[in-house]
């Protein structure tokens, strides 16, 4: 089986040109049998990875994945391309099963999702038996490994696919794994004779950066202020309570936050995961129960106020910031108190001795990463065996260069008030006798006695907090958690405190302000305001289809369009993105919006191309078919586009004065009134005056989206004549 077919397939359904990364050998090896494991950072296509294969190859693909809200947002966007797809797990009822297994049994579906719990199931593997199977893909494979962070005892059961369906081709996916997590896969799932694709790690339009925590909410908000005001966004908080604070806090300070952890009812969670997924300028503020299969690409930033427990788990949450490709930022703010608690919360876990060690290594590599001097980038690829050959220039050690200074003395003097106090107190109080507090604690213990009260009177407590969390995290202190956080020194401690060693620390640097970077595209002017119209275009659209925006077309897309300015299909089927599929449901909308703006523009209104020319013909043949006697829907179909796209030519006619309402639609004064009340008694949301979503809820349907359109439109009209 040759590649000319998935070619076809990525250039007329998904709109794109050329394969990225290792797509291509990938998608030949699926194609002839093969079995595949594919490691590719987020954002870089690893769903074509099987989506094409499993379209070109006879008979069904069976992706399994780990969440519901994953498999429907999948089959959402593949529908919207016209890939047919579906997926069961336990939304659906039984007359929806049914009626997917019977389109699975007559050959009617290209890909199924499946939780891999389905799976294992007797009645599902019966029907599995009867069908014929293109492929079977594993997606978010490091589930499999019990030393990861996502875990899912189901993954284990997925080894049967081989033993049952040998002559079936499985390619199993991640974006997140070490060494020992790849050959755990590979153990576990039986992929031993499998190709391996190991792309870059590397996501280089996300901009990270860690900063020391001091107040934690505040630093926060003033982040999102002033970087990311009206962006989609993600906190990580380690406990349900801080959550629900923080999301409070960033609610009451103007910011659109929600909440999300396991405390909160199933409908809850669900409530406020499609609200982020469908709304815009929503920020989800999560414990790490959410975002695994999360597929919003417009995520604009990742925030952690409190500490992940490794390097893994902090890429995976931040790799779910700028799947579209353009600039994000990772913002993370970590302290002493951080590397305590998880150091307690290690030491009560039921796990075992094996298992306790392998985290304690793993949050010592993620603490090096926090105290790196040297690009951030390079350090964190190191860890997952992936090379950066130069600094990477978008991370803040990077773009703001650490200071270092001789921290010998100071090593020794705070390592030698651990060892005189007894190793017994945490770093509060051996600061305090540092210091030379005199406090009732102090003189409890009798410590302003000893050789080392008050010797660090010339550095501030914030300097010392400084030099506690470095020999933390260069391993000579340890955190005693059976003694409430007391420090310990190591034997790596000795050769500081007996001066043979120099010890060089990093200066905690202001909060400086790296903003923007290589974080936003920004727009400006024209462009911008394009941007904006473009936006609200995509918004109505995706209501219409009750989709999340991004299933019509991403971030990126827009910003190509308002780059390019498509004059017509032929120039907008250019556009990354956009397939044949998308092509005929929904460019006429958006080229209409970039002939406005061509008309508007000084530069524009001479303009005689030939492109600009054709666009306009296509609602000139609209307006003419309404001067014949023709309605909406009755326009719609003779011309064979979509009631959404005809009724933005009638906006627009409707505006220059070309048509009347009468002329477009069948209802009383009436209705229309009752209409236009309802109109006028939404809440304008930031890109829409009069929002159609509500009014069409409240009606329950009774009118179309396109039909309250158009009533919209002539209120508009009226309004505007009043004012003139």
């Amino acid at each position: 089986m040759n590649m000319d077919a998935a070619v076809e397939v990525l250039n007329t359904t998904f709109g794109f040109d050329q394969f990225r990364q290792s797509q291509e050998d990938v998608i030949s090896a699926l194609l002839k049998g093969e079995d595949a494991l594919v490691l590719m950072p987020t954002g870089a296509g690893k769903s074509l990875c099987y989506q094409i294969p499993a379209i070109v190859r006879d008979g069904v693909g069976v992706v399994i994945s780990p969440l519901i809200a994953l498999m429907q947002d999948q089959v959402s966007a593949l529908s919207q391309l016209g890939v047919k797809a579906a997926f069961l797990n336990s939304t659906l009822d039984y007359e929806d099963e049914i009626n997917v297994e019977n389109q699975l049994t007559n050959g009617k579906l290209d890909l199924l999702y499946i939780a891999p719990e389905r799976l294992n199931s007797p009645r599902m593997l019966a029907l599995l038996d009867r069908l014929q199977i293109a492929l079977f893909a594993i997606d978010e494979a490091h589930c499999v490994s019990q030393w990861g962070h996502d875990f899912r005892s189901d993954y284990l059961q997925l080894s049967l696919i081989e033993q049952r369906y040998p002559s079936v081709p499985r390619i199993a996916l991640t974006a997140t794994a070490d060494d020992r997590t790849r050959r755990e896969i590979i153990q576990n799932l039986h992929l031993a004779d499998a190709q391996h694709f190991i792309n870059s790690f590397d996501r280089p339009n996300i901009q990270y950066r860690i900063n020391l925590k001091t107040k934690a909410k505040e630093q926060l908000l003033e982040f999102i202020k002033a970087e990311h005001q009206d962006d989609a966004g993600i906190v990580y908080c380690l406990s349900r309570n801080s959550v629900d604070k923080t999301a409070q806090w960033l609610s009451q300070h103007g910011i659109k936050a929600l909440p999300y952890h396991a405390g909160l009812t199933k409908d809850e969670r669900a409530n406020n995961q499609k609200r982020f997924l469908r709304e815009d300028s929503i920020v989800v503020v999560a414990t790490i129960a959410f975002g695994l299969g999360i597929d919003k690409p417009n995520v604009r930033f990742v925030a952690h106020i409190d500490l992940p427990k490794s390097i893994e788990a902090y890429y995976q949450e931040t790799g779910r910031a700028g799947r579209d490709g353009l600039a994000a930022t990772a913002w993370m703010v970590y302290g002493l108190q951080d590397v305590v608690k998880l150091r307690q919360m290690m030491s009560n876990s039921d796990a075992n001795e094996i298992y306790k060690r392998v985290e304690r290594q793993k949050l010592d590599a993620l603490l090096g990463l926090c105290e790196i001097v040297t690009c951030r980038r390079q350090s964190m690829l190191a860890y997952f065996d992936d090379k950066l050959d130069e600094p990477c220039e978008n991370c803040d050690t990077c773009l703001v260069p650490v200071e270092t200074w001789d921290a010998t003395q100071a090593a020794q003097k705070a390592l030698s008030c651990a060892y005189r106090t007894e190793q017994r107190f945490g770093a509060g109080h051996l600061i305090d006798v540092l210091t030379g507090k005199d406090n009732t604690k102090v003189r409890q213990f009798g410590h302003q006695s000893i050789s080392t009260y008050g010797v660090g009177k010339d550095l501030s407590a914030n300097q010392w907090k400084s030099v506690y969390r470095q020999l933390i995290a260069r391993g000579l202190l340890t955190v005693d958690v059976d003694g409430y956080g007391s420090l310990k020194l190591t034997e790596q401690a000795r050769s500081v405190l007996q001066g043979e060693q120099q010890l060089l620390l990093r200066k905690d640097p202001d909060e400086k302000i790296i903003r923007k970077g290589k974080t936003t595209s920004t727009l400006i002017g024209e462009d911008a305001d394009l941007w904006e119209a473009l936006r609200a275009c995509r918004k109505e659209l995706a209501e219409e289809q009750g989709v999340p925006p991004y299933v019509i077309f991403h971030d990126a897309t827009l910003q190509e369009m308002v780059a390019r300015r498509p004059f017509s299909e032929t120039e907008m089927r250019t556009i990354s993105g956009v397939g044949e599929k998308k092509l005929r449901s929904y460019a006429q909308p958006f080229l209409t919006i970039i002939e406005e703006f061509a008309i508007d523009a000084p530069a524009a209104q001479t303009s005689t191309t030939p492109a600009a020319v054709k666009k306009t013909d296509t609602v000139a043949e609209t307006l003419a078919l309404i001067k014949q006697g023709f309605k909406l829907d009755e326009v719609a179909d003779k011309r064979k586009l979509t009631k959404s796209t005809i009724s933005s030519h009638i906006e627009k006619l409707m505006h220059l004065g070309e048509v009347t309402l009468a002329e477009v639609i069948e209802l009383s004064d009436e209705e229309i009134n009752r209409v236009k009340e309802l109109l006028l008694e939404q809440v304008p949301s930031d890109a829409d005056t009069y929002p159609i979503k509500p009014v069409y809820e409240i009606l329950g349907g009774e009118y179309s989206y396109e039909v309250i359109r158009c009533i919209r439109a002539n209120l508009i009209n009226e309004f505007e004549a009043e004012m003139a």
